[in-house]
């Protein structure tokens, strides 16, 4: 292991374990997740580019690891083998009815933008470091955080109809208004 590399990796850790508590929603967990996704990038070392973006490349492996955890855990695991204590929650009534009404919008976010989402406003992460992390586009990164907010903006303060189905009736006015502009056919 060059110095380089070790010293990125060290430097790297505490952003990784913020990420890995964020998708993992536990102390123990996230360590874990963080000390296998280390062991992975030491077994892939080899296939880093010096001069790339070091912290990109931790938080993909980081990310591909969780979600490879996941699909295992899913297969085998059963909700009523999980503590009641891991789900409870302290704090006043009305705190747990907002984080809980959180919890429920983000979790009906599509994954891609529940995921740029947490990385962007939880971990800190630029356009560009979440647009490596998740292998796409800059715009596309950035497309996900802003549809991800505005989603949640319109779930959380009290709006029921979602933006999709406002646009859908905007393009239809739009469209009805274009046909009862055209001459009509005689036959």
């Amino acid at each position: 292991m060059t110095s380089t590399f070790h010293d990125e990796m060290l430097a790297i850790l505490p952003r990784l374990r913020v990420q890995a508590l964020s998708l993992t929603r536990n102390r123990a967990a996230a360590d874990d997740l963080v000390q296998d996704a280390v062991c992975n990038a030491l077994a892939a070392q080899h296939s880093f580019t010096p001069g790339t973006n070091f912290s990109a490349w931790m938080h993909r492996i980081l990310r591909n690891r969780f979600i490879s955890d996941l699909r295992k855990k899913r297969e085998t695991s059963n909700i009523d083998d999980v503590p009641a204590s891991a789900v409870a929650a302290s704090g006043s009534h009305e705190d747990r009815l907002v984080v809980k009404e959180l919890a429920e919008a983000m979790n009906r976010l599509p994954a891609d933008q529940r995921e740029a989402l947490v990385l962007v406003v939880m971990q800190g992460m630029s356009y560009d470091e979440l647009a490596a992390a998740t292998g796409c586009a800059v715009g596309t990164a950035k497309s996900r955080v802003f549809r991800a907010r505005r989603q949640l903006a319109t779930w959380l303060y009290g709006e029921e109809r979602d933006i999709a189905t406002v646009e859908l009736r905007g393009a239809v006015r739009r469209l009805r208004s274009r046909r009862e502009e055209r001459p009509a056919v005689s036959a």
